[in-house]
């Protein structure tokens, strides 16, 4: 099993993954971000979208969204968050490595660091084919994940998350293969309980991730430090990846 097939990591982990503060942050991006502003009832199809973080706000805007995730948990908790917005969105059940629905979406969303989950890279590159298959000709393709350049600026010491009622999160960051992927080590420790979950993916700068939305078939392919679209150099606090199918 792979470790985002495992549904116990998603529900022991999920308060750190997508915590208050993120669902605000996806909130206010959709509102606000100059990249995540889409032509009136546009096609959105927001992949891995989890408990529906950016989902609801986008179906909000009045999209018409799908969000596509390969747990069961983290859809539920998406439904839900639909009906307590009072919002409505297609989510289906889909890995990404196989999902594809032809010239169905005006746009695709791949946000907060869910690229690169495949251990072979072919697979990674399969789901940009993909992604270029599912988008209308014109279709927008953004592509959101911690930069190998971003990451060199912070990466270092264990953090600690609290989590409230005592409970908290140790996560250690390692780096494997050259600066080529990153694997994530996660200790919860909640009513005197600990719990461990690791994640591991590939790394990509700038330059790599460009090239390989390119090769997937997409033009005007372009690198940003955030979703307002700011230039993607030392100050970047993101790598966000914007491309069009031609």
């Amino acid at each position: 099993m792979h470790w985002f097939e495992d549904e116990a990591l998603w529900s022991d982990f999920s308060g750190v993954m997508f915590s208050a503060r993120r669902a605000e942050e996806a909130a206010r991006l959709v509102a606000e971000a100059p990249l995540l502003d889409f032509p009136e009832n546009a096609r959105v199809l927001d992949l891995c979208c989890g408990p529906g973080l950016f989902v609801v706000p986008l179906a909000r805007r009045g999209y018409r969204v799908t969000g596509v995730d390969l747990s069961p948990l983290m859809l539920k908790r998406a439904e839900a968050a639909c009906a307590e917005a009072g919002v409505r969105a297609r989510l289906a059940a889909a890995d990404m490595l196989a999902f594809t629905e032809p010239e169905s979406f005006d746009v695709v969303l791949n946000v907060y660091t869910s690229f690169g989950y495949f251990e072979d890279p072919r697979d990674n590159a399969r789901v940009l084919r993909n992604a270029h298959a599912s988008l209308v000709p014109g279709g927008r393709l953004l592509v959101d994940l911690m930069g190998k350049e971003v990451l060199a600026g912070w990466i270092g010491r264990p953090q600690v998350v609290e989590l409230g009622d005592g409970a908290y999160v140790v996560q250690r960051d390692t780096i494997l293969d050259g600066w080529r992927r990153l694997r994530t080590d996660w200790t919860l420790v909640r009513d005197g309980r600990a719990s461990e979950a690791s994640i591991t993916s590939w790394l990509y700068s700038g330059a790599e991730l460009a090239a390989m939305v390119e090769e997937a078939g997409f033009t005007d392919v372009a690198c940003h430090g955030g979703f307002d679209a700011r230039p993607y150099d030392q100050h970047a606090g993101r790598l966000v990846v914007t491309a069009t199918k031609g």
